[in-house]
């Protein structure tokens, strides 16, 4: 059984810092001890790690990724391949990606569908939630049995008539069939009727530009559907979870809910924390590089957000990570904001962003590690399998240099996408070193991984209800 020590380093938690050696065996966490204690010292190993200035991180957990996602005509640009190799570049060894009933078909064929594009092209491990677009008797029923597998997750969408919509009846269901069976709704929360109205005034009017997307998507639309979504989970009796929270009024829903009680958490995007409506706004057609939905909020509303972390309003930051290449891809919609494909690249540079919010004192060091490791962790049924660095953990290992600072950029960055939503912004800190279940997968900034390591994980149901 090879053995692996981590020494010199702080290692850093969602509940400790500490100046600790790490002791890996087969794959996991046996052991910590302090620095220069007789414990740690009397560790052999295969292999040594100086972690010196360093802090020792659990890997991170991004459970929201969209890898060789289908949309409007095109897929977005990362494979499983490229997208889990990019995000363990940035320090997140799981992702849970998110499978699609097509509309007519069964969910155990979307699911099949999508283990057949990850299955042996992975660099980190992942897991699935599912998409839930044609919520009916047998869907219902195969919900229960994919809970029992392991796929405990189901999202449903206020959004896109004719595609992924959902009624409030057959979400009423869904939220019914979950209190039964103990999966966790997940929520695109936009009133995707009123948009489609507001979509085709606006293009009629001849505001055709990327911004009108922005300006379209209402932020009265993205909270009505909040507190929509928050009483339909009321009556079912069912957890909520909602997905990519924008804007404040929404975080305000969310928190008159959890105030009262209910079982309601909140994801937020580093998009909606470090960029806005002044990007959707940028010259000629460059603002299609921000067209995502939710969309980018003017720039007041980043603090909201950052106080809804703070204070536990919002519990998890995930990337929504759905990259399309402004060349032939985003370029579909010029002359009709509502063709560009929605979505943008990110899961390499979470961490990333988040520690530049650390440094810039939005977070603490361990908020930083809750947001981003132990509570998608939890919420997804992986803890403390991952998300964590303690004993019986899966040895997913993030070696950080706190000091380094880099310049973010297509020309660097490892994902499969011809631009960088934070092009030439500067942040202080980088991956160094990244362990995936005990194995190399990044040594001193050099790929050492390669696709197929990365495993399935069936999850267990969310942790914290």
């Amino acid at each position: 059984m090879s053995r692996t020590v981590i020494h010199g380093g702080l290692v850093v938690t969602a509940s400790d810092e500490i100046h600790a050696d790490v002791l890996i065996e087969g794959g996991r966490i046996a052991a910590l001890a302090a620095h220069g204690t007789d414990a740690a010292t009397s560790w052999s190993a295969d292999r040594r790690i100086d972690a010196t200035g360093m802090y020792v991180l659990p890997g991170g957990v991004d459970a929201h990724t969209h890898m060789k996602m289908p949309f409007g005509g095109t897929y977005a640009a990362d494979t499983f391949e490229t997208g889990t190799r990019a995000a363990a570049w940035g320090g997140t060894t799981t992702i849970v990606d998110f499978a699609i009933q097509t509309m007519g078909r069964s969910l155990r064929e979307g699911l099949d569908t999508w283990h057949a594009k990850a299955d042996g092209r992975c660099a980190v491990d992942y897991g699935f939630h599912m998409i839930l677009s044609d919520v009916n008797e047998s869907s219902l029923k195969e919900m229960d049995r994919l809970v029992a597998e392991g796929v405990t997750s189901f999202k449903l969408f206020m959004a896109y008539p004719g595609v992924f919509y959902s009624d409030d009846g057959r979400i009423l269901r869904a939220m019914q069939r979950a209190s039964g069976n103990g999966g966790l709704v997940m929520m695109h929360a936009e009133n995707g009727i009123a948009i489609d109205v507001l979509v085709e005034q606006a293009l009629a009017e001849g505001r055709t530009d990327p911004r009108y997307h922005g300006d379209v998507r209402k932020v009265a639309l993205e909270a009505e559907a909040t507190h929509r979504a928050v009483q339909l989970a009321r009556v079912a009796g069912a957890p909520l979870y909602v997905v990519h929270v924008s804007a404040d009024e929404a975080v305000d829903e969310i928190a008159a809910a959890r105030h009262k009680g209910l079982p309601v958490f909140g994801e937020t995007c580093p998009q909606y924390l470090f960029l806005s409506t002044d990007n959707l706004a940028e010259p000629g057609f460059e603002g299609a590089k921000y067209v995502c939905s939710t969309p980018l909020r003017p720039r007041e509303h980043q603090e909201v957000l950052w106080r809804g972390l703070r204070n536990n309003e919002l519990q998890v930051v995930s990337t929504d990570h759905c990259p399309f290449c402004f060349s032939g891809q985003k370029e579909m919609g010029r002359g009709d904001f509502s063709k560009i494909p929605n979505g943008m690249p990110g899961v390499e540079h979470r961490m990333d962003l988040l520690h530049q919010a650390v440094v810039d004192g939005h977070l603490s060091r361990r908020r930083w590690v809750e947001i981003a490791c132990a509570s998608p962790a939890r919420m997804f049924g992986l803890y403390p399998k991952k998300g964590t660095i303690a004993p019986g953990a899966d040895a997913d290992v993030v070696i950080y240099d706190p000091g380094a600072e880099q310049t973010i950029s297509a020309e660097t960055h490892h994902m499969a996408v011809d631009y960088s939503a934070y092009e030439g912004r500067r942040v202080t800190g980088q991956v160094r070193t990244v362990l995936s279940r005990g194995v190399p997968v990044i040594e001193d900034r050099a790929y050492v991984g390669h696709a197929g390591h990365g495993t399935y994980l069936p999850r267990g149901t969310c942790q914290y209800l």
